[in-house]
């Protein structure tokens, strides 16, 4: 029976294109990711773990994917997307070819995710928020992270890693709409993330801003381009290694939340 079920869900995680197997001396790590996660990815994540251990001599096996895929699901990765795909479809079943957590948590034992920048290109609220709308709002954007922080808080035997939303280049944005994602990043830093539980944050919006509203020229892929430059990238890459350690080794609440 216990080798029937295994086979069940090892043909759901091939499915939805995750290779990550439970059990084994190493400790399994997944980083959720779009373009700007690639970016600092390519940075050097991997090579940061090349010779790491934990305190036990574990290894860590780090892998990265897409989430969600542009097809079937769409190129969005904002809070709506993983509430929709994690908490409104939650099961054992994916939906749209994308997996839910009660997927991925059996397989790993910290999951990295993020938003690219668009996620800080906030509209004012309306005063009616929804937890299904897809609009970027911060009303919203708070439903959607109460509802996540519930469903993640059910798998206690994963630790889950978020970085802080990324931020736009002063060029793509307005002082307004700057100054509403700055404040969803800091509900998030100060009331949203709790001690005490599964959840951790890097504070990759911190990193990217030096504190500002916005992106810093000197960090971006150009004037008009949101992305991190591979210089930054290079950068920060061992600082989510080192975020990702401190989790790993029960220090996620103490450790500074940039990993500097």
């Amino acid at each position: 029976m216990t080798r029937t079920i295994r086979s069940i869900a090892a043909g759901l995680l091939a499915a939805v294109g995750i290779t990550g197997c439970a059990g084994g001396d190493a400790v399994r790590v997944l980083f959720l990711h779009h373009s700007t996660g690639r970016v600092v990815w390519e940075g050097g994540v991997k090579r940061f773990f090349r010779d790491y251990r934990t305190p036990e001599g574990r290894r860590v096996r780090i892998e990265e994917r897409d989430f969600p895929r542009e097809r079937p699901y769409g190129w969005n990765n904002y809070p709506y997307d993983y509430w929709n795909i994690w908490v409104a479809h939650a099961g054992g079943e994916p939906f749209m070819d994308e997996p839910t957590l009660e997927i991925l948590t059996p397989r790993y034992d910290l999951i990295v995710l993020k938003h690219c920048f668009p996620v800080s290109g906030v509209a004012p609220d309306t005063g009616a928020p929804d937890v299904a709308s897809a609009e970027k709002r911060l009303e919203n954007y708070r439903l959607q992270y109460e509802a996540l922080r519930e469903k993640m808080r059910s798998f206690p035997g994963t630790n889950f890693l978020v970085w802080t939303p990324p931020a736009l280049v002063e060029a793509k944005t307005t002082p307004e709409e700057a100054a509403r994602a700055d404040r969803f990043a800091r509900w998030v830093r100060e009331e949203w993330d709790q001690p005490g539980d599964n959840i951790f944050l890097w504070d990759f919006r911190r990193l990217e801003t030096a504190g500002g509203p916005c992106l810093l020229e000197e960090h971006a892929k150009s004037e008009t381009d949101s992305h991190p430059n591979d210089g930054f990238a290079a950068r920060v890459a061992p600082l989510l290694g080192r975020r990702i350690t401190a989790v790993l080794e029960g220090r996620g609440d103490e450790a500074t939340l940039t990993g500097e």
